[in-house]
């Protein structure tokens, strides 16, 4: 798989791998969590060419019958290897229901190495350490700097490379459809609103969605 490599991120979370520890990896939506996670795979296939890696993503077709933990026990029932160093991914946990109970017993048992990912909407720090508290360390992803930015879009550092950062902003995605025309702020678009009304608003409940709006655009324009 072709991707941009972040060692800002990667390099923090090497040192973790193979110990005794939950690694959580948190933040919005479409910011790279699955590619750092992706980037750390292939660091220890590199390191170590016989681990086991069990890798799931809750958001493909495949793995849509793992809603609960129990559904999780099963999928991983024969997953795990005697032989070799067996490595556990999950990408977007917090779409299974009571994720914490498989992961806990996992982790007490000493099966395998566990990172996961989690989207901000249900996997905030205050929700994580009730989960899985003193079980686990948590990395922020966030959108990229603009160091990653020129390196994303393969753009030299001056004042128009700035503007455009600060016009188009750090979604690592962007490379792949451009800075050009209005087809950037689709997408971007697109984003908030899932973030908005996904996130936001089935988080708490909200119902005045329209007051809502406003609000972020007077918190936006001030």
């Amino acid at each position: 798989m072709k991707y941009i490599t972040r060692p800002v991120y990667t390099d923090r979370i090497k040192p973790f791998i193979g110990k005794q520890i939950i690694k959580v990896l948190t933040g919005q939506r479409r910011v790279g969590k699955s590619y750092i996670m992706f980037q750390l795979m292939d660091f220890i296939r590199e390191e170590n060419p016989s681990a086991n890696i069990v890798y799931i993503n809750c958001e493909l077709e495949q793995f849509t019958s793992i809603k609960t933990s129990n559904d999780l026990n099963e999928y991983l029932r024969d997953k795990f290897s005697e032989e070799t160093v067996n490595y556990l991914f999950i990408d977007e946990i917090q779409e299974i229901d009571s994720f914490q109970i498989t992961l806990r017993s996992l982790f007490a048992e000493n099966k395998c190495d566990i990172f996961c990912t989690g989207s901000n909407a249900r996997m905030l720090s205050g929700e994580l350490a009730t989960y899985l508290s003193g079980r686990y360390i948590e990395f922020n992803i966030h959108s990229l700097s603009f160091a990653e930015f020129l390196k994303f879009h393969k753009l030299e550092r001056g004042n128009d490379s700035l503007m455009q950062y600060l016009t188009y902003g750090g979604m690592p995605y962007l490379p792949n459809i451009g800075l050009n025309d209005d087809l950037p702020f689709e997408y971007l678009k697109n984003v908030y609103s899932t973030i908005l009304l996904k996130d936001v608003v089935s988080r708490e409940n909200i119902r005045n969605i329209s007051f809502l709006e406003n609000l972020v655009l007077y918190l936006s324009d001030n």
